[in-house]
């Protein structure tokens, strides 16, 4: 029997992600929009626990609202941080210089923020914590992070966000260079995805296909 899975998100690179990663499940995949839930809640936690929790725990009770009792609720929190930065943008990497500021110009402050700055001072992690919300209001999440340093331009054609001016040393290029299976392989939302996909099995609540 499978079990549905409301992801509370709007972001359609996120779902390709989520459906990449949890495609040998027998979950059925939703966003919250598919579902007609509004992801529309204030972040207010200082870590990206705390907000994860917060955007599952609200979408859990939407979902209840609209008398979607079964499902499994997941969100995540996630975003870069950069040493030198004092570890912005952190949780408020989506909302960094503004949440309708486009990426481009993100990643470009950035990078003209660490001019002159060598190598061994770029180091940077992308972060993802996936929080669940289990039928009946139980909450866990879990935590993966992938470290590199921020490179010198923007590279890339692929992934999105920072994905351009993250270098990833073990590969010797940017994330924004992979393709999206070679970036879920090693990917910091690959890794906490493993873990929740790990944890929901452990658990009962997911099989294998």
């Amino acid at each position: 029997m499978s079990v549905n899975i409301i992801f509370a998100t709007g972001n359609q690179g996120k779902m390709r992600e989520i459906r990449e990663i949890m495609k040998d499940t027998d979950a059925v995949l939703y966003s919250a929009k598919e579902k007609n839930i509004s992801t529309d809640v204030e972040e207010t936690g200082a870590t990206f626990e705390e907000n994860a929790v917060i955007k599952a725990k609200d979408a859990y009770e939407k979902g209840l609202a609209a008398g979607i009792t079964d499902a499994v609720y997941l969100s995540d929190d996630s975003g870069l941080e950069v040493d030198y930065l004092n570890k912005e943008p952190g949780v408020y990497s989506a909302r960094y210089m503004g949440e309708d500021t486009s990426y481009d110009i993100k990643n470009d402050a950035i990078i003209e923020r660490l001019n002159g700055v060598p190598d061994e001072k770029r180091t940077a992690r992308f972060v993802s914590v996936i929080a669940a919300v289990l039928p009946g209001g139980e909450s866990f999440y879990v935590r993966g992070e992938l470290e590199g340093r921020i490179g010198y331009e923007r590279k890339g054609q692929y992934g999105f966000g920072y994905d351009p001016i993250f270098y990833y040393p073990p590969l010797g290029c940017h994330t924004g260079e992979l393709l999206p299976e070679e970036k879920n392989a090693i990917s910091h939302r690959g890794k906490a995805l493993a873990l929740m996909k790990e944890e929901l099995v452990k658990r009962g609540i997911l099989g294998g296909r």
